[in-house]
């Protein structure tokens, strides 16, 4: 008999959860990726802004197979409450910021939790 893998439970096991990521935070084991800062910049976005949506947001979607270690996307708000996502990715000991935006009203709902259909 061929060795059977629980790929479902491999990829629960990848997901990143909000307290882990906001204990990493608290910590400073916190990575700013250039594409962050730049685009950071760009958006007149601030690292205080990320901050409050990894600290009081919630993670939305998940990516468990992103390089080089799993990610998420946070919805969350800004300072001055404009809806913020996050993307961030964790080894588990550091957090990672890989880009922040607000979210587009062609490809996200109002709210900026779901996906709309693209056709």
């Amino acid at each position: 008999q061929g060795i059977i893998m629980n790929t479902e439970k491999k990829e629960a096991h990848n997901e990143l959860n909000l307290d882990t990521l906001r204990k990493l935070c608290d910590s400073g084991s916190i990575v700013w990726s250039v594409h962050a800062l730049e685009r950071l910049q760009e958006r007149g976005i601030t690292k205080p802004d990320v901050l409050n949506v990894i600290h009081h947001g919630r993670i939305i979607e998940q990516y468990p197979d992103a390089f080089p270690y799993p990610a998420c996307l946070t919805l969350g708000a800004s300072l001055n409450e404009q809806i913020l996502h996050v993307v961030c990715g964790s080894n588990g000991s550091l957090v990672k910021i890989i880009t922040a935006y607000f979210p587009d009203d062609e490809k996200f709902d109002a709210s900026g939790e779901k996906r709309k259909e693209q056709n």
